[in-house]
């Protein structure tokens, strides 16, 4: 049995770090307010000359490095973000280009903050079929230039940054030891379209709008719907939570991640989070978090892994792996 394995991860951070006390000087908030509702200490903002595909890039570049691989060893780019360079061509065919490649395909998936994870499902479906070998995929996103900056419910809660993984095709016998992605489950629902999104778009407004977000009923529903898709996907794999060595989630906010993780039963020092850090960077939150996992030494290889999102649409989603 063909799985996808990851045998390299990067990741990419703007230049400029925006404190909670910085944003004090913009909207009428602090950094006690913003921290104990969200877990958010600082995030990363891009500024003139880093773009989704620019930071897109440099992560590419970093998995390709830790991987020990050259471009001409990918077959496939797919790129998770809700924020591209432009309307189109898709983001992913010009990080293409800035990497040399000339081969192969590239195109962008769009499922706001779950989008890596829709990512890596498509990515994993074209390595089991046998149209690719090796898949390079990234979340990448400068939500900065979404935010309305007078809005404090939530210009403090988003960041700009980029994660990458490459996956390659490795034999399994078909059990939950096999190396690579053991199961994926994802989910959407149209109706809670009002409850997260941007209000312009090329089609409606002509222009790219701001991000608007009930809060509360983001809230409400989180917790439930992923739970959900995690619960499908251990038992796809026959295993129980407390069999996960890692849990990777979105990282939106800590008391949403608080609330998952004491439900499910995984235990606080197994749970991965960079919210404080990095923000909410949509499709590059979870890749991020993987890849700072890696950088500080806490992954190891066999280790079991589950990965989460949810965010706009709703749009939702699982992924359960061996490292």
């Amino acid at each position: 049995m063909i799985r996808s394995a990851i045998c390299g991860i990067g990741m990419a951070l703007p230049k400029r770090v925006v404190k909670n006390a910085d944003l004090e000087e913009i909207v009428d908030t602090s950094d006690e307010w913003i921290h104990q509702r969200t877990g958010i200490r600082q995030r990363y903002i891009a500024g003139e000359g880093e773009t989704t595909v620019t930071l897109g890039t440099q992560a590419a570049q970093a998995a390709l490095e830790d991987a020990r691989l050259g471009i001409q060893d990918i077959d496939m780019i797919i790129l998770a973000t809700s924020t591209p360079d432009h309307t189109f061509p898709a983001s992913a065919t010009e990080i293409q280009r800035a990497l040399g490649m000339a081969h192969g395909f590239a195109f962008d998936i769009q499922a706001v903050c779950s989008g890596f994870i829709f990512a890596m499902t498509t990515a994993d479906l074209y390595i089991r079929c046998k149209t690719a070998r090796r898949a390079l995929v990234i979340g990448s996103e400068t939500f900065s230039r979404l935010l309305d900056w007078k809005d404090r419910t939530t210009c403090v809660l988003f960041g700009d940054g980029a994660g990458a993984v490459i996956l390659e095709a490795r034999e399994g016998k078909g059990d939950s030891q096999d190396y690579g992605i053991l199961a994926s489950i994802l989910r959407s629902d149209g109706r809670h379209i009002e409850k997260l999104y941007v209000d312009g778009g090329p089609s409606t407004t002509q222009t790219t709008g701001h991000l608007c977000m009930e809060g509360r009923e983001v809230f409400k529903y989180a917790v439930g719907m992923i739970s959900d898709v995690v619960d499908a996907c251990l038992e796809i794999v026959g295993i129980t939570a407390p069999n996960i060595d890692w849990f990777i989630p979105h990282q939106a906010n800590r008391r949403i991640i608080e609330s998952l993780t004491h439900r499910l039963g995984i235990s606080d020092d197994k749970v991965v989070i960079t919210v404080d850090k990095h923000g909410n960077t949509s499709a590059a939150s979870v890749p991020l978090a993987l890849a700072v996992a890696d950088k500080d030494g806490r992954l190891r290889k066999g280790d079991l892994i589950m990965l989460q999102a949810m965010g706009g649409g709703f749009a939702w989603g699982s992924i359960i792996l061996r490292l």
